[in-house]
């Protein structure tokens, strides 16, 4: 059986952490150990930690940052502390489903027959979005937020992320290439960094069954807010949408950079042609944009786009 590890951020998760982990515990896939580093708690999260590892000493260990690093460098710091074959993400406050496990690992091994061990493979899936209470708000995160995640390119994933951290599977291939140069210090999420990865290097696959129940609350870093919501935001505040896309032009310079050695050329102009968009003049940008298919989901979401980039 391969050796899954689990790594799991915590950050003053009190609230929903002993839920999390009674979820993992019970799942069907029993070869996984589960790696949790948190980021400086000032609640009781150590403490429930350390409860846990009194009782399950052969399933989990636990870490503690001597300074806070971002949930971010938190999660990419701690995947290349792993030596296991596969890596799984985890949020804080979340609940599997009992075949999480066993339904990811058996595709990312499915791909790893056909294209071999050494090629990186991500693989994500859907997720039942719930409230604080586990009741269902929708029962895809992908369909709330009218979010194509089939389009795992690189130059969708430049422009936009598909990839759900939380349900996120990575073989050591990934890994290897993350542990080969200093970490990312413009990365926006550490999914989104590892998705650019799998699509520069390897393969990313994406399974619609959902594999969690995905805990909306007021303490999300990231969450679903639905479609609507997300284009009402986005019309309200056209220089935060500005400023992500300052945000994504640095990621990619900085991708293109630590991993200049590795990329061919066609992927490497691809990243760098993207990272140099707002260097270019209003008519070009958006020839470039459209000529490389830098887009998002969707004809509104690309018509935004279209208008603010």
């Amino acid at each position: 059986m391969a050796m899954v590890t689990i790594v799991m951020t915590t950050y003053n998760g009190e609230k929903y952490l002993k839920e999390q982990i009674e979820s993992i515990l019970t799942s069907t896939y029993k070869d996984f150990v589960l790696y949790i580093v948190d980021d400086g708690s000032q609640d009781n999260t150590m403490k429930i930690l350390e409860n846990y590892r009194e009782r399950y000493p052969d399933k989990i260990n636990i870490y503690q940052n001597e300074a806070n690093l971002g949930v971010t460098l938190n999660y990419l710091n701690a995947i290349c502390r792993t030596t296991s074959d596969y890596i799984m993400l985890c949020d804080q406050d979340d609940v599997w489903k009992k075949d999480k496990i066993a339904r990811t690992l058996k595709r990312i091994r499915q791909i790893e027959v056909q294209f071999g061990k050494e090629l990186p493979i991500a693989v994500f899936t859907d997720a039942n979005v719930v409230d604080e209470q586990l009741n269902i708000i929708n029962e895809s995160f992908f369909r709330s937020g009218r979010l194509n995640p089939l389009r795992v390119d690189l130059p969708h994933l430049l422009m936009e992320n598909k990839l759900i951290g939380c349900t996120v599977m990575i073989n050591q291939a990934v890994r290897r290439i993350l542990q080969g140069s200093s970490l990312p210090q413009n990365a926006r999420f550490h999914d989104g960094w590892l998705g650019l990865i799998a699509a520069a290097f390897g393969k990313i696959s994406f399974i619609k069954e959902p594999t969690i129940l995905y805990r909306q609350h007021e303490n999300n870093i990231v969450g679903d807010k639905g479609f609507i919501s997300y284009i009402a935001s986005r019309v309200c505040n056209l220089r935060r949408q500005k400023e992500a896309l300052k945000a994504l032009y640095l990621q990619a310079e900085e991708f293109a950079r630590l991993y200049n050695n590795l990329l061919d050329n066609q992927r490497l102009e691809t990243i760098v042609r993207f990272s140099k968009l707002n260097k270019e003049n209003f008519i070009k940008r958006r020839i470039t944009l459209i000529k490389y298919g830098y887009l998002k989901s969707g004809i509104i979401r690309n018509i935004g786009l279209i208008l603010i980039v």
